[in-house]
């Protein structure tokens, strides 16, 4: 579940295909997301999951999978 909402943000904001978006997908080196990208998604997944991810947690995600597990652990799931 919350993959797929992950997944869905990451396309919105990327463009690319939602088969080239998996739990292992590295945001930077797979789908070529700068930092503006990276940005624009972790504030796409704090409005949809109504969290606030500090920055510092923020630069460690590389990983779809990263972010999947933060926002899993957030809410509790």
């Amino acid at each position: 579940m919350t993959f797929e909402r992950v997944r869905d943000i990451i396309v919105e904001q990327l463009g690319v295909d939602e088969s080239m978006v998996t739990m292992d997908t590295n945001l930077m080196k797979d789908l070529e997301a700068d930092s503006l990208d990276a940005v624009e998604i972790i504030m796409a997944i704090e409005e949809e999951f109504d969290l606030e991810i500090p920055d510092e947690e923020a630069e460690k995600f590389q990983l779809v999978g990263d972010l999947v597990k933060y926002v899993d652990e957030k809410l509790g799931e």
